[in-house]
């Protein structure tokens, strides 16, 4: 497995879908005047995409299993914040599913990937 974009990386590609997904619902009437809500779960996101692409561009692959842990506890933050925004009644239940199990999608593929890449370090 040898990227060289991380564009490339299926859990980078995941997480822009995800990112999709989160800006479709944001932009939901019902999710118009809870700007912090909106905010937080749209910053959440992108910081699942814009991890795995710092990680990938640092170089050291110490470095980019830590930022791919950033990006897979962004992608439970947006799960906790869907519940939030279902909660208060923003999105209804097959917007809140669609998000949840593509974040969770995430979660998973960047979890093997970190995995993979330790385990790719400790057989050097």
């Amino acid at each position: 497995m040898n990227y060289t974009r991380f564009e490339d990386l299926p859990c980078w590609q995941k997480a822009r879908e995800l990112c999709k997904v989160v800006f479709s619902m944001t932009n939901q009437e019902k999710f118009g005047n809870d700007f912090i809500l909106r905010n937080q779960i749209w910053k959440s996101a992108g910081s699942v995409m814009d991890n795995i692409a710092e990680g990938f561009d640092d170089g050291s692959t110490r470095e980019f299993v830590r930022f791919l842990g950033y990006a897979q506890r962004s992608a439970g933050e947006v799960q906790s914040q869907l519940y939030r925004a279902k909660d208060c009644g923003y999105i209804n239940r097959s917007m809140f599913d669609k998000g949840y199990e593509l974040a969770g999608e995430c979660r998973k593929q960047i979890k093997g990937f970190r995995k993979y890449l330790r385990d790719c370090e400790i057989g050097l």
